[in-house]
């Protein structure tokens, strides 16, 4: 099983806040997205680069992952932003207004030729009609080396108002978000689910995070630091949860079952699968601990 990174909770916030930069350092989300996109005016937007890439450069962010999302690369400042952001080394690049698994590839390509150390990652967003109907072979692109992706982003606020559903749409939306997952899954890469822009409808949000979880989503991106709490806790094993995992796995490390494809436990049946997904849940709970 490859590393497990807690992403349950996806904090943005705007590049152009030093204030802002300043509080997450703090705040117990998993990730913290850096906007330089649509959270930063036209006018802002070479200091906020200025700025961004000084904070990332700078670390102190702790055990969270540091993801900036940049303007379109095919655009001026999307270009500067990944010149800024090469050296300093970000967890990951946020791609936004992906079509096609070309955009990545040609980030990563520059990025590469600009130094940036492997160790960046690409992160996709999905938020138009196409990127869904491509979004098979844009996360293909987790297989090819210069594209780096690690993660897809759904923008539920783009997906809304290009296919014109009246809001609140997440019913309408969800044959959308199970494609974006399957296709995530299929190529072993994490999938985000998105922003709930009312963040003063605490109900609303619980209620969102509980489908995003049961549909399978990693996390959740978020707008206000008030939604991390809800978001770990609907994203992160319940303590039942890793105490059913701990069952199954020892249930099928005993010497008398060891090997077996299917084993009975309290009376039901529970196959090897299960048991390779209650070690993820152990995984899991075990990286979220490490976060502190």
């Amino acid at each position: 099983m490859s590393e497990i990174r807690p992403r349950r909770s996806v904090l943005a916030m705007p590049g152009s806040n030093a204030r802002a930069i300043e509080k997450a350092r703090g705040l117990p989300a998993d990730v913290v997205i850096l906007d330089l996109e649509d959270g930063v005016a036209p006018e802002a937007k070479a200091a906020a680069r200025e700025q961004v890439a000084a904070a990332v450069a700078g670390r102190g962010f702790g055990p969270r992952e540091v993801v900036v999302r940049i303007n379109p690369p095919d655009t001026e400042d999307g270009e500067a932003d990944l010149a800024a952001l090469a050296g300093a080394a970000p967890d990951a690049i946020l791609v936004p207004k992906v079509r096609s698994s070309d955009a990545l590839i040609a980030a990563g390509s520059r990025l590469r030729r600009l130094g940036a150390p492997p160790a960046t990652r690409i992160w996709a967003m999905i938020e138009t009609p196409m990127a869904v109907v491509n979004v098979a072979e844009i996360a293909a692109g987790a297989r090819d080396v210069d594209a780096r992706l690690s993660a897809l982003v759904v923008g539920p606020n783009d997906l809304l108002t290009a296919a014109r559903i009246r809001p609140p749409g997440r019913a309408a939306l969800t044959p959308w978000l199970m494609q974006i997952l399957a296709a995530a899954r299929a190529h072993e890469i994490d999938a985000i689910d998105g922003v709930f822009s009312d963040f003063a409808d605490a109900a609303g949000f619980e209620a969102e995070c509980a489908h995003g979880r049961d549909l399978g989503f990693d996390g959740k991106m978020l707008i206000h630091p008030s939604q991390i709490g809800p978001a770990n806790a609907a994203f992160g094993p319940s303590a039942d949860e890793v105490a059913e995992a701990r069952r199954v796995a020892g249930a099928f490390d005993a010497p008398e079952t060891r090997g077996r494809g299917v084993i009975a436990l309290d009376g039901r049946m529970v196959e090897r699968l299960h048991v390779e997904a209650a070690r993820r849940t152990l995984a899991l709970a075990e990286a979220i601990g490490r976060l502190g």
